[in-house]
């Protein structure tokens, strides 16, 4: 069997770091698997998986990834493979287009990674969508919140559509080298942590607004880059909070990081998995999340959720952990049996499964 994943890029991100963690994994299953980059920029995550991979890692462009002029170069990859397996937008559309046009009998399963995006709010997108989806064999939700809101979009069948929850490496974050001392703050104080990129979907602010209600011994680590950083940053001044939080930019020691942190917290607005809070599960952290879909089916009942942009309650559940020792180590050891349902070799059997479903 040989598979082919694209992705639009092998920058950060939680759908590329599923790539870059699970296909050597899966070549270790037996699967040929290469991966195709949209974007053909040199990136940390692409060297990673060059390094651990046994298969060909390559890219099409070093401009806009939006061109369409990229179907044409798609078009060759689909007669050396039996299986393309697709990532995120426009990576959907100009699949599908290249394989319609160049009459391809390729198998195609995508994966969708977002309870929401731009194109659902657009009526011409909403009807282009119906007539792309249709065009994959078989499409994998990665949680049911996720898939409950593609089947509003498209009014699908249900049968239609598979739910496979990502999975992490819970072993790199259970047994963490401790050696990794890092001294951003005091020991003696309760550090939060956010890994995220800087847009509005994760919504930092609320996160930063929370820490002004909290005690000065209260700090908070921001693990992450992109074009909302600056503006956080400059919120953190405002508020005259600028010493207690520091942004650390993209990281690669993120389970070293989570060691030295007490709280893991993601406060997005809107999420298709939220890889960030099983990380923090797996590192037995007590872990905060907004109250949505895509996040909510992994926390309820194992961690804590409070109001998508509501600081004060967010504020009140870090201040339970902080004064409540026994309510926070319970937490913990909630967080850590949890991460266990998310085990990546897991994800990698069901994966296998829905290829020989569609070969």
């Amino acid at each position: 069997m040989k598979v082919l994943q694209i992705i639009t890029s092998l920058s950060v991100g939680g759908a590329e770091k599923l790539i870059v963690d699970s296909v050597p994994l899966y070549q270790a299953e037996g699967i040929t698997m290469d991966v195709l980059s949209l974007n053909n920029t040199k990136t940390a995550f692409r060297e990673k998986l060059e390094k651990n991979s046994n298969g060909i890692v390559s890219g099409l462009t070093f401009k806009s990834i939006y061109n369409p002029f990229l179907i044409f170069k798609i078009i060759p990859y689909l007669k050396k493979y039996d299986i393309i397996h697709l990532h995120l937008f426009p990576t959907l559309y100009w699949v599908v287009i290249a394989k319609c046009i160049s009459f391809s009998k390729i198998k195609l399963v995508y994966t969708e990674h977002s309870t929401n995006n731009r194109r659902r709010d657009m009526l011409l997108f909403k009807f282009v969508d119906k007539i792309i989806y249709k065009k994959i064999h078989k499409i994998v939700c990665i949680t049911t919140g996720v898939k409950d809101n593609l089947e509003k979009h498209l009014n699908f069948n249900k049968k239609m559509l598979y739910v496979i929850n990502n999975g992490i490496d819970t072993k790199k974050f259970n047994n963490v080298d401790n050696s990794n001392d890092f001294n951003f703050f005091k020991k003696e104080d309760f550090k939060l942590i956010q890994v995220s990129s800087f847009r509005k979907q994760k919504d930092q602010a609320t996160v930063i607004r929370s820490l002004k209600l909290l005690p000065d011994a209260v700090k908070l680590i921001l693990v992450g880059d992109g074009p909302l950083i600056d503006n956080n940053k400059s919120l953190a001044e405002e508020l005259g909070i600028q010493e207690r939080v520091v942004f650390l930019g993209n990281r690669y020691d993120i389970p070293e990081l989570l060691k030295y942190s007490d709280v893991v917290i993601l406060s997005s607005e809107w999420e298709g998995f939220g890889l960030a809070i099983v990380e923090g599960m797996a590192s037995s952290k007590p872990v905060i999340a907004s109250d949505i879909d895509g996040i909510k089916e992994i926390v309820k009942g194992h961690g804590l959720l409070f109001e998508k942009g509501n600081e004060k309650e967010l504020s009140f559940l870090v201040r339970k952990l902080l004064e409540d020792n026994a309510f926070y180590q319970q937490n913990a050891m909630q967080s850590l049996i949890r991460s266990n349902d998310f085990s990546i070799h897991k994800m990698i059997n069901q994966y296998i499964e829905i290829y020989k479903l569609v070969q």
